[in-house]
């Protein structure tokens, strides 16, 4: 993963759960992530699912991922491309799901933000610039180990590779 990140975002509100992430009517192709991932936060905003492009970033409020464990919910994103979700916090279990298929989760001040503002992360300095609004934003910067595990896509993909957590 580079460490910088330049796209516009996708904004939706406080407490975005796993069943809008991926709609429980839609549970039936969980062994299809690519067919799954077609109906990403449909229930949320109906254009993600038809709009969204690879690359492009999420932008959550309080909570973002609340409910169930379901590691489909990051897989979706991943699958549609999105390399990092920003919130203002995240639900702990999709906070890890995210981290192990390789997805950046950020929490930072995510108010003021609005679909289609561009952006920009600078993972190694702990900074994001909302460019539309002139707005900039500090955050903790990911402990080694996350940005390692993220720049093998994965925990999966980092343990064939290094055997385990070192």
């Amino acid at each position: 993963m580079t460490n910088i990140i330049k796209n516009t975002c996708w904004v939706f509100g406080d407490g975005v759960s796993t069943d809008h992430i991926t709609p429980g009517r839609f549970y039936h192709m969980r062994g299809d992530i690519p067919a799954l991932a077609e109906h990403t936060l449909e229930d949320a905003d109906p254009r993600f699912a038809a709009e969204a492009q690879p690359g492009q970033i999420i932008v959550g409020g309080k909570n973002f991922g609340q409910g169930s464990s379901r590691e489909h919910a990051a897989l979706v994103i991943k699958q549609r491309g999105i390399p990092v979700v920003l919130a203002q916090s995240f639900a702990r279990i999709f906070y890890r799901n995210m981290v192990n298929v390789g997805i950046m989760p950020i929490i930072c001040d995510t108010s003021g933000f609005e679909t289609g503002d561009e952006l920009e992360i600078d993972l190694a300095a702990g900074s994001v610039r909302n460019i539309s609004r002139n707005i900039k934003l500090s955050f903790s910067p990911p402990p080694e180990i996350m940005r390692n595990i993220l720049a093998e896509g994965g925990l999966v993909p980092y343990l064939f590779k290094f055997g385990g957590l070192e």
